[in-house]
């Protein structure tokens, strides 16, 4: 017989050692990314490799970090791995998510001498820059995964507790910001060993002989708790949306992505095997990514509280066509997927669950991450990579309006401070204010999205834009209004001229940079909606 308590003790405690992972690795890590915006993610995992707890921290890394673990054990069986081992990986078809997303995994054992395996730890973090065509390895433009920077398929970058220099040295020389990608690892490597030492002490002070039954039945709580709670979803009715990405950034054509979403029993099938097929540019969906972004739509109407572990994920019936948008064949690029088209597939799969459960789905929220990526180098010669993605407006809930300025859904990082921006980069931040009207009307109102300017202080800048919802704002729900799409311009001195939302240009001194991120989807039928 289960003992409640217990569970929530253990899945609590081991939460809390991935919250304390995730602290470990803000504190001590070198990139403004990692320590101010907080782009990274942490989770344990049973000796088997079942996802038990994670932190919360970015949804889209998350949901793909039991992919991650799966190749990880694929390429390494359990009885290989030794004290001190950390295994590092960023392919996208082997469990990664897109390159610059470097994820760590290390053994946790009974002991020093590696008697028995107890479970494992992983981090994941977003690297400024790993190569690629552009500075920020997220560049738009047509070419393959071999363009994106460089891929580490799966290798240890410790072994034993020392360092593999020749593994981690290929990864530095492969980065614009080679010093910076040294200081981030070696936080990651600190927060696994936080995270190591915190799991082994919960084992020992709860029991060393009920650690795998404890473990086990917080997984099957996951699943139990998700399962009761898609029973809210009428069992024999199918929900169908479909929306578009405005492009992939070479073709200018729409691409869509359909879904079919129904309850068979207490699992959910979601049928994403009608979409556009994979494109040129890099706005494919890797499956781990399309994953994660179906499972968080799933919770977000049925049970946000739900632990989403490895028993959550049972409840979800994924299906995809390879060679489609959501589910591309390598070498297709990727880098724009994980943080783009991951925003789309949670916009359609909360639009066909709209159909099936109304009043627990809002409108649309800004629906993309606005992603910014700057090279400088400056007058020195010294060399810098900024990255950054940009709050909007969140849609209207029936019950509330949306809030203003925030990442939503798939993201759950923050905005780099003006000031720490400033102190890193040799870059000026002249304006970063609420993007007011850009809220869709409604009885409910869509939250306003954000307007930054920026530009270099110094040395020349190669600016990269990543965006999306350029060509249709957020749709409203149930009448309410559409929210304001983004837009982005240059000023050289001559007024603002607008850019695409995805490309490449070069900035100097003299010129700046304007943002303006989607307003929030309205909810409800008012008179000026």
């Amino acid at each position: 017989m289960t003992d409640p308590v217990r569970t929530e003790v253990v899945r609590r405690g081991v939460e809390s050692a991935c919250e304390e992972m995730g602290e470990a690795l803000a504190r001590s890590a070198f990139s403004p990314n990692i320590k101010e915006r907080r782009d990274f993610s942490c989770a344990a995992f049973d000796a088997t490799g079942r996802m038990v707890a994670h932190a919360a921290h970015i949804p889209v890394h998350l949901g793909a970090m039991p992919a991650s673990m799966a190749a990880a054990l694929d390429s390494r069986p359990a009885e290989a791995w030794r004290p001190g081992d950390v295994f590092a990986l960023n392919d996208p078809y082997k469990g990664g998510t897109h390159l610059p997303d470097l994820t760590l995994i290390a053994p946790v054992f009974s002991d020093d001498a590696g008697t028995r395996l107890v479970g494992f730890v992983a981090d994941r973090a977003h690297h400024a820059d790993v190569g690629g065509r552009e500075p920020g390895s997220l560049a738009p433009g047509r070419g393959d995964a071999l363009a994106e920077g460089v891929t580490i398929p799966g290798v240890l970058f410790w072994e034993g507790g020392r360092p593999v220099a020749a593994a981690q040295e290929i990864f530095f020389a492969n980065s614009r910001t080679p010093e910076e990608r040294r200081g981030d690892l070696a936080a990651q490597w600190s927060a696994l060993e936080r995270g190591k030492r915190r799991l082994w002490e919960l084992r020992e002070r709860l029991g060393p002989e009920r650690w795998d039954d404890d473990l086990a039945e917080v997984v099957a709580y996951g699943r139990r708790r998700l399962a009761r709670a898609v029973q809210v979803l009428p069992e024999g009715e199918e929900g169908v949306h479909e929306d578009v990405l405005d492009s992939d950034g070479v073709d200018e054509r729409p691409v869509a992505i359909r879904v079919r979403v129904r309850r068979e029993g207490d699992r959910v099938v979601v049928d994403l095997s009608g979409s556009d097929p994979e494109v040129v540019g890099n706005l494919n969906a890797p499956l781990p990514v399309t994953r994660s972004a179906a499972l968080y739509a799933l919770m977000v109407v049925c049970d946000p509280t739900a632990p989403p572990n490895a028993g959550a994920l049972e409840v979800l019936d994924l299906r995809t066509k390879k060679g489609t948008v959501v589910d591309p064949a390598w070498p297709a690029q990727v880098s724009g997927g994980n943080v783009e088209t991951s925003q789309r597939i949670v916009d359609v799969v909360l639009g066909a669950l709209g159909r099936l459960v109304p009043e627990r789905v809002p409108a649309s929220s800004q629906g993309t991450m606005n992603n910014l990526m700057v090279g400088l180098v400056d007058a020195d010669g010294t060399r810098y990579s900024y990255y950054e993605t940009m709050g909007g407006g969140e849609g209207a809930t029936p019950w509330r309006d949306g809030q203003s300025g925030i990442q939503t859904h798939m993201t759950n990082t923050q905005n780099t401070p003006v000031e720490a921006l400033e102190r890193a980069y040799p870059l000026r931040v002249h304006a970063t204010r609420l993007r007011e009207g850009s809220g869709g009307l409604g009885t409910q109102r869509g939250g306003e999205g954000v307007e930054r300017i920026i530009g270099p202080r110094s040395g020349v800048a190669t600016v990269s834009l990543l965006g999306e919802r350029r060509s249709r704002g957020p749709p409203g729900l149930a009448g309410g209004a559409d929210g304001a799409p983004g837009e982005d311009a240059v000023d050289r001195g001559d007024g603002w001229t607008l850019l695409p939302a995805k490309g490449v240009v070069t900035l100097r001194p003299e010129e700046r940079l304007r943002i303006r991120s989607p307003g929030g989807g309205g909810h409800g039928k008012t008179a000026d909606a």
